[in-house]
């Protein structure tokens, strides 16, 4: 096929030989399958902001270090440099986590290069070395259910003993391989220990997956692992040994009335001295000369 524009760069750099087709087009990206030497691979072609479904929301973003002050204040402040440079940063957050959770073990697709606002990366093949489906195009039976949500449970903790949450998993982000589910899909993954959101967007991902598979295998609805796996990982006790029974008791602290009722009283009495030194001082400057 033609080569797309975005690609061109990457043919001229010599990174990629040849454009074989176009894989999919998301929300917030295409991906084109490619020819790389002997081997097949694919490449990440984000879309530009105006053009994406996806909006980059401050729950996500929130926590994300930049290093260039420059490029920092231009992103607070949204001037042109400064979208361009968050939208550069949007995407090498993907990357980025990439590369950190392949370090990790964690089964995503294995990164290669970055260039040009265009990620090549190893294409998920199935057992007959086609791409791979994403896990919402299949169905189960209840005991391949059971086995894929573990294998994805033990990559949500993987994951996060890495210091990363997904953000936005579910059976549309998920590839089925030869051998098992592989996660895909990682520019909104945020920072566990320095995102306020990371908690509930844990148990929204570990929801989904629950949700998901319960469709095959119901036992799974009951299950609370996501509160299970972030109490661990609080108490800096998850690891990726941890045994996990899919239960999590919630503690329900009795409310003591007489506390709540002695900061209401400390309340008012503050509020009370505030008025009364304010009536003061306007007393004193009435009588000023």
């Amino acid at each position: 096929m033609k080569t797309p524009k975005r690609i061109a760069p990457l043919v001229e750099d010599g990174l990629v030989d040849e454009v074989l087709r176009q894989l999919m087009s998301g929300k917030e990206a295409t991906v084109y399958v490619v020819r790389c030497g002997e081997e097949v691979r694919c490449a990440k072609v984000y879309k530009e902001a105006n053009k994406r479904a996806f909006r980059q929301s401050v729950d996500y973003t929130e926590g994300r270090k930049v290093k260039n002050s420059r490029r920092a204040r231009a992103m607070e402040k949204g001037t042109n440099y400064g979208r361009k440079a968050q939208e550069e940063a949007w995407q090498s957050a993907e990357v980025d986590a990439l590369y950190r959770l392949a370090a990790a073990g964690v089964r995503v697709p294995k990164p290669y290069t970055f260039h040009e606002g265009v990620l090549l990366m190893e294409l998920v093949a199935d057992a007959d070395g086609n791409a791979a489906p994403r896990l919402n195009d299949l169905a189960f039976t209840a005991e391949v259910a059971l086995d894929y949500h573990r294998q994805l449970i033990t990559q949500v903790v993987r994951m996060l003993c890495a210091g990363v949450v997904h953000g936005d998993l579910s059976e549309f982000n998920v590839l089925v391989d030869a051998t098992g589910p592989v996660i895909i899909d990682l520019p909104q993954a945020i920072d566990a220990a320095a995102n306020n959101h990371a908690k509930s967007m844990l148990l929204r991902d570990v929801e989904n997956l629950a949700n998901y598979f319960g469709q095959y295998a119901p036992e799974l609805l009951a299950t609370d692992y996501g509160n299970e796996i972030w109490a661990l990982f609080a108490r800096g006790e998850l690891s990726t040994e941890s045994t996990l029974t899919g239960h999590f008791t919630h503690e329900e602290k009795p409310v003591d009335l007489n506390s709540v009722m002695r900061e209401i009283n400390d309340t008012l009495k503050e509020e009370e001295a505030r008025q009364l030194a304010r009536a003061l001082r306007a007393q004193e400057e009435r009588f000023q000369p």
